[in-house]
């Protein structure tokens, strides 16, 4: 094929595809090196958050104010921080180490986001994953009621962490000093994501309020998905998935307006 020539559907999910690939492999190398445990590195950050709350609670006996094992009702609050609403944000916010990658006609702002938004998430699947298998093969935790549904609220909660990590980027560049700070901010999304308590458990008007925040919403899945019915939930799939949606557009749309401005130049 020659420079100019018209490319099929085919060979541009192909180029795309290879460009992903090289881009994931070049984050990796640069963030963890090419010696050593290379990609598991990934895992740390997540994994060693997990551990200390779980060990944390456990040994100062958090169970003695719930009747559920609060082992599991931990690994449900983990799962907030795992889908990468505060570690995808963060790693999203600056774009300026990639910047000479766009001198290259098929890298786009969208690929270098898109690749580390796979990475991260990866790596917080893998590491809730291994967490959960140690748990329960040490009989700290039971087996999960519906992986089925569990999963889908992973899937839900990575949606709206990539959503909210393009809106992030977007915001960063034209505001460079807001990229810095999203770091702090973003901890405050923490105690309003339901990671400490029940929606069932609150006042009426407060779970009225707390309902408008996707992310409860997110986590009350996560939870039934673990306790089932030894749980009242309040979750609306629906309203989390339409939430992902107009965050995904919204992202897409701000990342493209940046992205005409960088090629512009």
């Amino acid at each position: 094929m020659q420079y100019g020539e018209q490319t099929s559907l085919k060979d541009s999910f192909t180029i795309q595809g290879r460009v992903l690939k090289a881009l994931l492999l070049r984050e990796i190398i640069t963030r963890y090196g090419r010696k050593n445990l290379g990609f598991l590195w990934v895992v740390r950050e997540p994994f060693l958050m997990s551990l200390v709350i779980v060990v944390m609670w456990h040994f100062f006996r958090a169970d003695r104010f719930s009747t559920l094992n609060i082992v599991a009702f931990a690994m449900t609050v983990i799962h907030y921080y795992g889908c990468g609403v505060m570690l995808l944000t963060v790693q999203l916010a600056g774009m300026d180490s990639n910047i000479p990658l766009l001198l290259s006609r098929n890298v786009r702002p969208l690929d270098t986001l898109f690749s580390r938004m796979i990475l991260e998430i990866a790596g917080a699947t893998v590491a809730q994953i291994v967490m959960l298998v140690i748990l329960i093969a040490i009989d700290w935790i039971g087996l999960p009621n519906d992986v089925l549904y569990m999963l889908f609220a992973w899937f839900l909660m990575a949606l709206f962490a990539i959503g909210l990590g393009l809106i992030i980027c977007a915001i960063s560049y034209y505001l460079e000093f807001f990229g810095k700070i999203w770091g702090t901010l973003s901890f405050v999304m923490f105690p309003i994501s339901g990671a400490f308590f029940l929606v069932n458990s609150l006042p009426n008007n407060l779970q009225s309020i707390l309902l408008w925040f996707p992310m409860v919403h997110g986590t009350e899945m996560f939870r039934h998905g673990y306790f089932g019915s030894s749980v009242i939930t309040m979750e609306s799939p629906s309203y989390l998935f339409i939430c992902d949606l107009v965050m995904l557009l919204i992202g897409l749309l701000m990342v493209g307006s940046f992205s005409n401005r960088i090629n512009a130049r």
